[in-house]
């Protein structure tokens, strides 16, 4: 089993940046593809940014490319998501996810999910 822990969020003005990490434990970390969802009040999980198993290649959400950056530290078993030039849309519980597939960007190709780590952005 593989054990996801986010941190790093918080309230941040519009406009502002914040970093997420999450730390990974249990089975070998460079297994697996890793992602990041969120979800924001009122709405279904949504997919935000995925990072390969080779970490080589990256995929984003329309809403975030141009913004947001996903990388991993397989030496150090963590996933991070930075965050920059955020906008109150951006308010979401985001997770940390990963999966077996070459590339997670639907959460039902998601096998272990983290618990979550709140996000909010005041105008």
């Amino acid at each position: 089993q593989l054990q996801l822990v986010e941190s790093g969020g918080g309230l941040v003005q519009a406009g502002g940046s914040l970093r997420l990490s999450c730390a990974a434990s249990g089975r070998t970390f460079r297994y697996y593809a890793m992602g990041w969802f969120r979800q924001g009040p009122g709405k279904e999980r949504e997919f935000v940014a995925a990072l390969s198993q080779s970490g080589s290649s990256t995929y984003y959400a329309d809403s975030v490319k141009g913004r947001f950056t996903i990388s991993r530290d397989n030496a150090k078993n963590t996933v991070s998501l930075q965050m920059n030039s955020l906008n109150s849309e951006d308010t979401a519980v985001y997770y940390c996810a990963a999966g077996s597939t070459q590339i997670i960007t639907t959460p039902r190709a998601v096998t272990y999910w983290g618990q979550g780590t709140q996000v909010t952005v005041s105008s």
